[in-house]
């Protein structure tokens, strides 16, 4: 009996449908001659540019360029001249080495040259890879698209790859590596294997429930299993979008009376002049947008106009589209003249947005407020007036940049808080579809408690490893694979 029991689990740990574990996931294998090329290296005048190959012809196409019959010692570096095929004209001194599957990136056969990199030397080199028989120009993230085909990389780490490429800060870069590194396909594995105990001991009772010989509490241990599951993925789930502000930035808007400094803020923050400066007030009208690098984390920093009375129809536009957004804010940085808080003007902001905001913080609202008092320099005593109660505050002067330190390391805590710390906890959710899958999991375990028939409670199972396995796999959707991988660019 326990022997039938014993194939139960190894037919559960097959995982789930064929469609959510295909081979590539709808990615057909390289067949015969469909060997790619490409520059992997930047466009333009370098030092060094690198050319790589993938697929079965690429020892031809090595032996071609080198005119030699030994391709050099595998994964080793060989200073080889490089001449073209059919003119044997020679085109560069060059390093070439060679990846023997299934040992390279791709898992194929590959080659890459390290030539010089001046365009004449690389568009050489590639007229004359592209003379070699059975060799064409590889498509934008074929490279990458090969080694997901052959199991080099699951799908989570093909997009924390395609992160790392696209990083722009500190922060981004440490959560595309720890993505790159396997840890949230990990996760998903320990998950997964999880749900094929509590499955087997489902099916277990299902075949074997009459018989007396069966262990006692086999159903309440799949239970306990599914509980402790259930939790683990509503904290994932339960992390306010923080992964997906990471990868894409944060919504940091700039707002206050006239006049107080806001858009000098911003050309402070951005370290550029990309909003007009004037003691004029209501000189911003419309709200101007500009990615940042915010201590180490992506933003998108929104200048706003002065929050008042408009004096016409077009800065009365302006104030409204400054509401909106912050109703969109993620984190909102509220900046008052440190020489002027007594004034109506400075009060009435306190009281309407500042005080407000402060206030939604318990009921669960993920925005979060800053304020700033600016002009520290017109301030004869260094120190604002403290008899009106201010919340917590950064005091600043974007004229002299005294101040900005401490702004940037209390706005680093903020981020970290809205985005996620990318080097501590668990691996973040970066993407919209891996937030789809996890809850797709969540709901499908949500049915396996509700279920009254023990059948149906393993169905829900079966559903619920499908969508872990969908996170990791694509689930044989081509449509997925190409959206993910038209990210990526050619030679990669």
């Amino acid at each position: 009996m326990w022997r039938g029991f014993s194939t139960l689990v190894s037919r559960a740990a097959r995982g789930p449908c064929r469609s959510c574990t295909r081979q590539g996931s709808g990615s057909p294998a390289p067949g015969p001659g469909a060997t790619i090329f490409a520059l992997s290296s930047g466009q333009g005048r370098c030092g060094i540019a690198v050319i790589r190959t993938s697929g079965p012809a690429s020892g031809h196409a090595l032996r071609s360029l080198t005119a030699t019959r030994d391709l050099p010692p595998a994964r080793s570096a060989c200073l080889r001249l490089l001449s073209d095929p059919r003119s044997g004209e020679p085109l560069d001194r060059a390093l070439v080495l060679w990846f023997p599957g299934p040992r390279s990136f791709t898992g194929e056969d590959c080659a890459e040259f390290h030539v010089h990199g001046g365009p004449a030397v690389v568009s050489g080199v590639l007229q004359a890879l592209g003379r070699v028989p059975g060799l064409r120009p590889a498509e934008a993230g074929e490279f990458t698209r090969r080694a997901f085909a052959h199991g080099k990389l699951s799908l989570t780490e093909v997009e924390g790859l395609a992160d790392l490429i696209h990083a722009e800060t500190e922060a981004q870069r440490r959560q595309a590596l720890r993505q790159l590194d396997g840890e949230l396909g990990h996760l998903c594995r320990g998950w997964a294997k999880t749900l094929t105990k509590a499955l087997a001991h489902v099916e277990a009772y299902i075949d074997f429930g009459e018989d007396d010989n069966l262990e006692e509490g086999i159903l309440e241990r799949a239970d306990s299993q599914v509980r402790e599951l259930m939790v683990a993925l509503d904290t994932h789930l339960r992390d306010a979008r923080r992964g997906q502000r990471l990868r894409s930035g944060a919504h940091v808007v700039v707002t206050g009376p006239p006049n107080v400094g806001k858009s000098s803020l911003v050309n402070l923050l951005s370290r550029k002049p990309v909003s007009i400066v004037s003691p004029e007030p209501g000189t911003t009208r419309d709200v101007l947008e500009i990615p940042v690098d915010l201590a180490g984390f992506p933003a998108l920093l929104s200048d706003t106009a002065g929050l008042r009375e408009g004096e016409g129809p077009v800065e009365q536009e302006g104030v409204r589209r400054a509401c909106e957004r912050l109703e969109q804010a993620d984190l909102i940085l509220a900046v008052l003249d440190a020489s002027d808080l007594a004034s109506p003007t400075s009060c009435n902001f306190l009281d309407m947005v500042v005080t407000g905001a402060i206030a939604q913080r318990p009921s669960g609202n993920s925005q979060r407020l800053l304020l700033v008092l600016n002009k520290l320099d017109l301030l004869p005593s260094g120190s604002p007036d403290l008899s009106l109660d201010l919340p917590p505050h950064q005091l600043l002067s974007c004229l002299t940049g005294e101040g900005l330190d401490g702004l940037l390391e209390t706005l680093r805590k903020e981020l970290a808080t809205i985005c996620g710390d990318p080097s501590t906890g668990l691996p973040l959710l970066t993407r919209a579809r891996h937030q789809h899958h996890l809850q797709g999991c969540l709901d499908a375990l949500g049915h396996y408690k509700q279920a009254k028939d023990v059948a149906l409670a393993a169905e829900a199972l079966r559903v619920a490893r499908g969508h872990l396995a969908c996170l990791t796999s694509g689930g044989g959707t081509e449509k997925i694979l190409d959206i993910i991988f038209q990210d990526f660019c050619v030679g990669k």
